[in-house]
């Protein structure tokens, strides 16, 4: 590997990592109250993709443990977000669905995100966004299949 190439990968990963700091702390931000952004990602996920998922495949999503899906799923069930019920076909297994009071903090928790993200888009420039995001989403394919 050439020493250009490393430079490439050590500037990309310190862009990387910096967003990401910096975007989990303002998000935080704006999330509301009692909300963590590990909460949100799994309501939206559950908003979006519909039907009932299991812990685990939920942890397998988001590439964490099962156990730090459970500490998610538990304090998302305590505020009444999801609903966690036995597997009826396989008793060893639990089942997770959104909950009515967990679309309404999902749909609360994206107006708050929104607006946020639209004024950096707009900062930043629409095109220069449109043009980012398939790298983005190509970097995220590679970096799952490692």
């Amino acid at each position: 590997m050439s020493t250009a190439t490393e430079n490439l990968a050590i500037a990309l990963i310190s862009e990387i990592l910096t967003v990401d700091q910096l975007s989990r702390a303002q998000l935080t931000k704006v999330l509301p109250k009692g909300m963590e952004l590990s909460q949100f990602s799994v309501l939206n996920h559950l908003a979006t993709h519909g039907g009932e998922r299991t812990p685990a495949q939920l942890a397998k999503t988001f590439h964490l443990t099962r156990g730090a899906m459970t500490n998610t799923l538990s304090k998302l069930e305590w505020n009444g977000w999801v609903h966690v019920r036995p597997d009826w076909d396989d008793a060893r297994r639990k089942l997770v669905s959104l909950s009515p009071a967990g679309r309404v903090a999902r749909d609360a928790a994206v107006a708050a995100i929104v607006p946020l993200m639209a004024d950096i888009t707009r900062r930043v420039g629409e095109e220069k966004v449109r043009q980012l995001l398939p790298v983005l989403r190509d970097l995220r394919v590679k970096l799952s299949e490692s």
